[in-house]
């Protein structure tokens, strides 16, 4: 018989992990490695102390979103396709431009801007930090010439490492320690002209903007792969400790 006097632990706080979506990808290959990045996020997000809750932006309505984001007390947009650029006025007739998931950009705006409406600590990843901006009015640089933050030439590794610079009076730099990191990258849009409320406060040698934080939200973005197998440090460890932080604070 149970002990009625026994405690029993709390129930872990919940991280909303938003993905672009399941399937419907045209390179397959493409998909299995975003799987791999996400499940990077979930292992370090359990050993932060969250339990997940990871959610497909393209198969889950607006609705449904942000009734999962109200019940989250962090949340997190990863990786993937390219915005579509109707988002944010960009040209529909960009050559480079990749796949699109317009369904999913809709879904992750509005858990965005709810978050930031309502103070949840919010982590965006790569093309989560393009979205994140888009999601507060800002625009895209729709390609990056010169080749300096992916590999284009090894399908089964585009990554790239590079060095970042942090703006020492950020709070990035606070929550990672550093004011100079080896990045691994993989992208080839970026961010251009910052949305409402957010500061730009790191970028690559080339002057490609490389991670923003909101003024007044606990919101911080990095536009590299902290959850990749082969990055070094504890960025992503050290900004989901910074959302747990900032949940008990709300």
């Amino acid at each position: 018989m149970p002990d009625a006097n026994a405690r029993t632990s709390p129930p872990r706080p919940v991280l909303l992990v938003v993905d672009v979506g399941d399937g419907g990808r045209v390179d397959p290959a493409f998909e299995g490695r975003l799987q791999k990045l996400t499940a990077g996020v979930i292992a370090a997000a359990d050993a932060v102390g969250f339990a997940v809750d990871r959610v497909p932006a393209a198969q889950t309505s607006v609705d449904e979103m942000v009734r999962r984001l109200d019940a989250a007390d962090a949340a997190i947009v990863t990786g993937g396709e390219d915005v579509d650029p109707s988002f944010y006025g960009g040209r529909a007739d960009e050559p480079h431009l990749g796949q699109t998931f317009p369904d999913a950009d809709r879904s992750q705006i509005a858990v965005v801007q709810r978050a930031v409406e309502t103070r949840v600590p919010l982590v965006g990843i790569c093309r989560g930090m393009q979205l994140v901006n888009v999601a507060l009015g800002g625009d895209l640089v729709q390609h990056l010439h010169g080749g300096g933050h992916s590999n284009a030439a090894d399908p089964a590794d585009s990554m790239i490492d590079h060095r970042v610079d942090l703006d020492a009076d950020s709070v990035l730099a606070r929550v990672l320690g550093a004011t100079e990191l080896e990045v691994r990258s993989s992208h080839h849009q970026a961010v251009n002209r910052p949305g409402e409320g957010l500061r730009v406060v790191a970028h690559a040698a080339d002057g490609t903007i490389e991670a923003i934080e909101h003024e007044d939200a606990p919101l911080w973005c990095v536009q590299w792969h902290p959850e990749e197998a082969g990055s070094r440090g504890t960025v992503l460890a050290d900004l989901l400790e910074a959302a747990m932080a900032a949940r008990r604070r709300r």
